[in-house]
C-alpha cells in the first residue's frame, strides 16, 4: 500500500529530470523503490500528462500511448480512480483552497485516502489542510 500521492509534476519530474524534486522528495522516492512500494497518483494525472503532451507543454522521447502504457503497468505507481467520495471532496476543499479542477482531485485523493501529498506547488503547501512531502 502506498503512503504517498505524487502530484503530475512531481510524477513528470521522478520520470524525466529528478534533480528537480527536492532532496526530501528524492529521498522519499528512492526509499520507496528500495523497499518496492507504489507511489500512488490520481487518475487525473493521466490526462494532464495527456494534455501537455497534446498541446505541445511537455515532450517525451516516447509516444504519448507508449508512456500511458509504461504508467499503467509500472509496479511502483498505483493509480487511484475518481471515486464518488473524491468527486465529493473535490468541491468541498473551501473558498481558499487554489482553484484548479485537477488539483482540485489531486488534493481530493489525498485526503480521502489519507496519503501524503507530494507536490511543488505553493499554493496547496501554503494551504495547509493536506499533509504534503
Amino acid at each position: 500500500m502506498s503512503s504517498v500521492l505524487l502530484d503530475t509534476h512531481i510524477l513528470v519530474w521522478w520520470r524525466a529530470t529528478p534533480e528537480r524534486l527536492s532532496k526530501p522528495q528524492k529521498s522519499l522516492l528512492l526509499e520507496m523503490e528500495e523497499r518496492g512500494e507504489p507511489a500512488s497518483i490520481s487518475a487525473i494525472t493521466l490526462r494532464e500528462i495527456a494534455w501537455m503532451v497534446a498541446c505541445g507543454r511537455l515532450e517525451t522521447v516516447v509516444s504519448l500511448d507508449t508512456w500511458m502504457d509504461e504508467i499503467g503497468t509500472n509496479p511502483l505507481l498505483r493509480i487511484i480512480p475518481i471515486t464518488p467520495n473524491v468527486a465529493a471532496e473535490s468541491v468541498g476543499l473551501g473558498g481558499d483552497f487554489p482553484r484548479d479542477p485537477a488539483d482540485d482531485i489531486i488534493v481530493a485523493t489525498a485526503r480521502s485516502h489519507g496519503l501524503r501529498l507530494m507536490t511543488a506547488d505553493d499554493h496547496i503547501r501554503r494551504w495547509g489542510k493536506v499533509l504534503v512531502v
